[in-house]
């Protein structure tokens, strides 16, 4: 039955991203103008990087530059899957305070991933592409790849639920979209530079309280030397991470009082 219930919430996870997808690319123009913008942007932290590097002799907090460039693409890559895949995963709060959540409650579905899925990011695209080029431009070898793919799916799954954490806080003591977004964003920032850069205490909050470790900077240790036990502790921290933040989102939605929308999706 659980592998049944899996299956399923696949095939609708996959229905809404078609459905997603079909409706941006209405807009071509847009569509693109807005994933080569972001994309273009990110690209200036290459050359910060780069000038960063060669002025303190090509190690900052351990990291070379190719590494330096694996963990930027990890992340960009999975922030941009994530808000193509959840892309309402950042509105959460609204869609509790304004009751529109009532529209997901009605339908006979996974209430938290048709939340998550009934909106896409176009500019997310951009995030996306910009990963794989940096993999493309800075490494080499099978071993990157792969941890890259994979981190770009555990990543996307650890930035969602980051995000929902936070967002559920609306549940219990109101409008929780500042705390949302400061909490996502407080994740990425430690996950984008060197653990070396910080103490001690900050390098253990990284792979415990937040999961910025897990989202690039273990698996730039795996694709550099892989390991079994490695790969468990990313594995079962992601799953705890993302369980936490679907028991936080059930238990606040006992709590909710209902906007009594008279609307509904089909």
């Amino acid at each position: 039955m659980k592998i049944n219930a899996l299956f399923s919430h696949l095939r609708l996870l996959g229905k809404y991203f078609r459905v997603n997808l079909t409706g941006a690319l209405e807009y071509r123009a847009s569509f693109f103008m807005q994933a080569f913008g972001m994309a273009l942007s990110n690209s200036a932290f290459i050359f910060f990087w780069w000038i960063a590097f060669s002025m303190l002799q090509g190690r900052i907090g351990g990291y070379t530059f190719e590494d330096m460039m694996f963990v930027w693409a990890c992340n960009a890559s999975a922030f941009g899957l994530s808000h193509i895949v959840f892309g309402n995963a950042n509105r959460l709060s609204r869609l509790i305070l304004t009751g529109e959540l009532d529209t997901f409650l009605l339908q006979p579905k996974n209430v938290l991933l048709s939340a998550l899925c009934a909106r896409t990011s176009l500019a997310s695209w951009g995030d996306l592409a910009y990963g794989v080029i940096l993999m493309v431009l800075t490494q080499r070898g099978a071993s990157a790849w792969v941890m890259f793919v994979l981190a770009t799916m555990i990543g996307s799954l650890l930035i969602t639920a980051i995000a929902v954490s936070a967002h559920s806080m609306t549940f219990f003591w109101g409008d929780a979209s500042a705390f949302g977004g400061m909490a996502q964003e407080f994740t990425l920032n430690f996950s984008l530079y060197p653990p070396g850069i910080f103490p001690g205490v900050v390098r253990a909050l990284m792979y415990t309280v937040m999961p910025a470790g897990l989202v690039a900077h273990l698996p730039l240790t795996l694709a550099r030397a892989f390991r079994w036990e490695l790969m468990g502790a990313l594995l079962a921290g992601s799953f705890v991470y993302c369980g936490l933040a679907c028991l936080l989102f059930y238990r606040g939605l006992r709590r909710y009082a209902s906007g009594n929308l008279l609307i509904t999706r089909l």
